[in-house]
């Protein structure tokens, strides 16, 4: 990602609130890590636009308070296909 810390900051921040983002799915986008795209939006941001700032600190808060479901929700997606595989490979019927 080309140009300077603050501009990439200010982009980042857009690109979360325009998506409603996670900063794990924002650093995927951009390929950054994810510490970077933190490290911008709460470090760097703040100092050049707080009004875009507070939008993303609010879209940072209602994440971290769902990152548990998410969690749950991949795990028994993640149980479901290997249950689905094996039951495949040993000939059963998928239900």
């Amino acid at each position: 990602m080309k140009g300077t810390v603050e501009e990439r900051a200010v982009r980042l921040g857009e690109y979360m609130i325009e998506h409603q983002s996670t900063v794990r799915d924002t650093a995927a986008v951009f390929g950054i890590s994810k510490s970077t795209v933190h490290k911008d939006v709460t470090a760097v941001l703040p100092k050049l636009n707080a009004g875009l700032y507070k939008e993303v600190r609010e879209l940072l808060d209602v994440n971290k308070e769902e990152r548990h479901l998410r969690g749950g929700q991949a795990t028994k997606q993640k149980y479901e296909l290997q249950r689905k595989r094996k039951q495949k490979e040993n000939g059963f019927a998928l239900t």
